[in-house]
């Protein structure tokens, strides 16, 4: 049996290893210092402490016509093992990569930093993303903790070349097209300053993962294009947006299943679908939805405005707690949205998802629609506890348009505080 010093002294190394640094020696992650030294490595101001890694010194060609995904990995791999501060730089050029896996655990002892300035092409022949959903990404970082993606570099899906191949406007079961960025069991991670355009799918995928900060990014893709869905994230706990502009042709955050503790500030939405909790209902064993909020946004000509969303289906869940505030809509179709009818509207069942506690405060702008505030609920699951405070919306459609300009309800419960335009259902 062990002696009581020894027991002392295991108890003692083991907290001061918890008080300084991580016992696989990695320092406790700090979101200040990262976001800080983000900022610094974006433009290669990171201390002689950090190893850089290039891809130019890995084989990767910056002529646009190469495809350098092989070098790509292998200099992501020689910073992942290095037991150091590490630094993995994509420079100024044109570089060309099909789909790519960065794979950890790392051995760095702080976030491993991914420094991209120069532009990324996505090869555009579909043949390249074969095997299903989970294996049809373009660039997936996986089980890595503390990451830090910076620099004023773009990605770019070359989306354009294969949206037609998109089917899910008439199949509910169909095989989604390559997300640019995905992010699956990374925790401690901050995004920051990086361009994707015309993504072939999502922008930037998350799931699985905890504690992920992503600032001032800018994501674009035509208002046409199908599913390109700016931030999709599911299973992931304490993420954080913020000074961003999403301009795409789907959600420009989605929040589904098992997202908790989300957080949306100061976000440029539009053109898009708006900000989007669901679709729910949509998987067996659904993981809650809850924590959420989006506060000092704006959103112009998409094609709703805040938007709950749930299929007709026997999958129970739960969505609570969500807070949408101090957010300005311009001619935005749907602005205030819970739609518990989502994509079988034919079906008899009802919505099995509850929906509790939403505060929608100071909402304000113009919309073109002429129900402006339109909450149809599940008939076996009413909404709770709904509360508009403060919403001042202004119709900006057709002038010849002659219907009211008004709110729906269907069995929602809902309070109401402050001015109210349109008025409140009866």
């Amino acid at each position: 049996m062990a002696s009581v010093a020894t027991i002392a002294r295991v108890s003692a190394i083991l907290l001061l290893c918890l008080a300084l640094r991580g016992c696989d020696g990695k320092f406790p992650f700090n979101a200040a210092e990262a976001l800080a030294k983000a900022r610094a490595a974006a433009v290669g101001n990171v201390g002689p402490d950090v190893k850089h890694f290039n891809v130019l010194d890995y084989g990767a060609k910056a002529d646009g016509k190469t495809d350098s995904s092989i070098n790509f990995i292998r200099a992501f791999k020689a910073a992942c093992n290095y037991n150091g501060n590490a630094m993995m730089v994509i420079p100024d050029g044109n570089f060309l990569i099909g789909p790519v896996i960065f794979s950890g655990p790392c051995f760095n002892p702080s976030p491993l930093i991914i420094q991209a300035n120069g532009m990324v092409k996505a090869q555009s022949d579909i043949s390249y993303y074969a095997g299903g959903a989970d294996d049809t990404d373009w660039i997936t970082f996986q089980s890595i903790d503390g990451l830090i993606l910076t620099g004023h570099g773009t990605f770019h899906g070359q989306g354009a070349e294969v949206w037609k191949y998109n089917n899910c406007g008439k199949k509910s079961n169909c095989v989604r097209l390559p997300a640019t960025l995905k992010f699956i069991k990374v925790n401690d991670a901050i995004i920051r300053g990086i361009t994707s355009i015309d993504a072939k799918g999502f922008h930037i995928f998350i799931s699985m993962s905890q504690n992920f900060r992503i600032f001032n990014i800018k994501l674009v893709a035509p208002a046409e294009s199908p599913n390109t869905d700016g931030i999709h994230m599911s299973k992931s706990n304490l993420v954080k947006i913020s000074k961003s502009i999403v301009a795409t042709g789907d959600d420009c955050v989605s929040m589904i299943q098992g997202s908790t503790n989300i957080s949306v500030k100061k976000v440029f939405c539009g053109p898009g679908h708006g900000f989007s909790i669901g679709s729910l209902g949509h998987y067996d064993a659904e993981a809650d939805v809850k924590g959420i909020v989006v506060k000092n946004c704006s959103l112009t000509d998409t094609d709703n405005g805040l938007r709950i969303k749930t299929y007709k289906n026997s999958s129970p869940s739960k969505a609570s707690g969500i807070i949408f505030r101090d957010i300005v809509m311009t001619r935005v179709k749907n602005p205030i949205i819970i739609d518990q009818e989502y994509g079988n509207r034919r079906s008899n069942e009802p919505s099995k998802v509850s929906i509790s506690d939403v505060f929608y405060t100071n909402i304000r702008g113009t919309t073109i629609s002429k129900v402006a505030v339109d909450l149809t609920c599940s008939s076996s699951n009413p909404c709770q506890g709904i509360h508009l405070n403060n919403v001042n919306l202004q119709y900006a459609g057709l002038p010849n348009d002659n219907l009211p300009f008004s709110s729906n309800c269907v069995n929602a419960k809902v309070a109401y505080v402050g001015a109210q335009s349109p008025l409140p259902c009866h």
